[in-house]
């Protein structure tokens, strides 16, 4: 049995769900308090925040971002916030980095091109990951490196040869996508065997995967994400009433598992963030 303290990451709004998918998906900044509050209280360390305007048009504009994050911060005051650059499909980088202005304490940075079905394509060149890092490395951003499959892994350790990646390194399997790794156990052990030893990582299962790929993350000595970016039905009667309606149902099962959830103090010192002035 696992004795590591696990991070939950609340996913809370992501940039392709919508509200006619499922009604509890934020649009507006009292809704995004809403969410990050509730997954927060219910014990989420880190809210992964995509930025949407009050019609739900996704966007990384800065100000958008600061908006949101002041709001959250005031309502969470030591949650870590971690903004997406990846944005959307379709994004210039240089639209994508805008929320690495705000130098928050995590964004994620995403580790290879993916194929996301029918014409959509997620671009993500070397150089542009190399130029995501540098960006990151410069403002004391800590990385959360996003991989779809093993070859975003090689190309993350590749780069942290060559100096753009700076140990220690800290992973996000997104497992399930379209384009990317299948949300089953092999892949996930095989994500976990092909990391360094003294990385943490956490698993972000898409769809009907994610209360397999979460609960298999906790047993194996990792962390989890969820969240309606990720996942817009509670099961298979109906569809998630909010993001913490997932924080809950993880957190009991951790405990029927006898693992202990981290708080944000926590979860910074393994993630190896500095300590939160108060």
């Amino acid at each position: 049995m696992s004795a590591h303290k696990v991070i939950i990451t609340a996913a809370i709004s992501g940039a392709e769900v919508t509200q006619q998918m499922n009604p509890a998906v934020p649009y507006t900044i009292e809704e995004y308090v809403r969410e990050a509050k509730l997954a927060y209280e219910a014990g989420a360390s880190i809210i992964h925040l995509h930025a949407r305007f009050d019609d739900g048009t996704p966007t990384q504009d800065r100000d958008r971002f600061k908006v949101i994050i002041d709001a959250i911060q005031e309502a969470c005051p030591d949650v870590i916030i971690q903004p997406s650059t990846g944005g959307a499909t379709g994004m210039t980088a240089d639209e994508r980095l805008q929320p690495t202005e705000l130098n928050p304490e995590m964004a994620s940075l995403d580790c290879g091109t993916m194929n996301f079905g029918g014409d959509e394509i997620f671009v993500n060149t070397e150089n542009m990951i190399i130029e995501f890092a540098t960006r990151m490395n410069e403002r004391g951003i800590k990385p959360e490196l996003e991989c779809f499959d093993k070859s975003h892994i090689d190309m993350a350790l590749r780069l942290v040869r060559k100096g753009y990646i700076k140990p220690p390194l800290h992973f996000n399997f997104v497992l399930g996508v379209n384009g990317g790794a299948t949300g089953t156990p092999r892949d996930l052990l095989f994500m976990k065997e092909s990391i360094p030893k003294g990385s943490t990582f956490t698993v972000s299962g898409i769809g009907r995967c994610q209360l397999e790929m979460n609960v298999m993350a906790m047993l194996i000595g990792g962390h989890v994400r969820l969240g309606l970016e990720d996942n817009l039905k509670y099961n298979r009667e109906r569809i998630g009433v909010s993001n913490a309606e997932f924080v809950e149902r993880i957190v009991r099962i951790a405990k029927e598992l006898n693992i202990e959830i981290a708080t944000p103090a926590e979860a910074r010192q393994i993630l190896g963030l500095p300590e939160r002035v108060k």
